[in-house]
């Protein structure tokens, strides 16, 4: 069964602190005059008071705990008396953050890779942090490994299309993926993922150098394949500008070899040497 955190019952520390010193005042005085019963009754009320008296930091909450019953928190800072001969575990509420080990996995399309990350998270149930996990610190750490393992084969790690997202090219939108992913896992510890980034991406080592190559010729490839479609579309205005301003006329094989011209110069590498023609095309 879910526990949900509740608050504890609790009475002013200073107020309690009072009230146990005038019940000691008066267990010693009844002493005095010979009223055991009354000394020893308040003396009782003043160790049972005595023993709940609880003190809480900032950004801490103290889990109540009696006869093994969850009896609820404390989140008021300042001292505090509550349920008497109770056992109290103090959580923090402070915002904490820790750097995930680097983790080797598969993206999307099986290459090994190297990835970790930087969780930032705090509790915000302290008593699902107690009761439902056990060693709730622990249990975010394995939870982040195995979100950030979950996340990385999703995706590819790099591609040179825009078409799909990517580990390399996508930090933001692969942080907010992996922090839906661990804050879905870690709801039932009580935990709330405030950030996620990833602090390691690269190739596993030995595929590294082979990966670059490959990177570096499907750099190329792609460079390539967008001057090529560039220069066509430079072409094809060259061409009908000419004939739709009437300056020639030009037949299929005129059209081709003007083309052709036209491409080599654009496409080429190097500054193309230009070919002067005095004659005829068609001798």
């Amino acid at each position: 069964m879910m526990i949900q955190e509740k608050p504890a019952w609790t009475m002013n520390g200073f107020l309690g602190i009072l009230l146990i010193a005038g019940l000691l005042v008066v267990t010693i005085l009844s002493l005095i005059q010979q009223q055991f019963i009354i000394g020893i009754t308040c003396l009782v009320v003043a160790i049972t008071l005595g023993s709940g008296i609880t003190l809480v930091q900032p950004n801490q909450s103290q889990v109540v705990i009696f006869l093994g019953k969850y009896m609820g928190s404390i989140r008021r800072e300042g001292i505090v008396v509550t349920v008497p001969f109770s056992i109290r575990k103090t959580i923090s509420l402070r915002v904490r953050n820790f750097n995930s080990n680097r983790l080797k996995v598969n993206d999307v399309n099986g290459n090994p890779i190297e990835i970790a990350a930087v969780i930032v998270f705090k509790v915000v149930d302290s008593a699902k942090a107690v009761f439902d996990v056990d060693r709730y610190e622990q249990f975010v750490e394995i939870q982040s490994e195995t979100a950030i393992r979950a996340v990385a084969t999703k995706y590819p790690y790099d591609t040179f299309s825009d078409a799909e997202l990517t580990l390399r090219g996508n930090a933001e939108e692969v942080s907010n993926e992996l922090t839906k992913e661990l804050q879905a896992r870690l709801n039932v510890a009580g935990v709330q993922v405030i950030e996620t980034r990833l602090t390691h991406l690269a190739y596993s080592t030995e595929i590294a150098q082979a990966m670059l190559q490959r990177q570096q010729a499907s750099a190329i490839i792609a460079a390539r394949k967008q001057i090529v479609e560039g220069a066509v579309g430079m072409v094809q205005d060259a061409i009908h500008q000419l004939e739709s301003n009437g300056a020639m006329e030009l037949d299929d094989e005129r059209r081709v070899a003007m083309a052709n011209n036209l491409l080599v110069s654009i496409v080429s590498d190097h500054g193309t040497t230009p070919v002067v023609n005095t004659g005829s095309l068609y001798q």
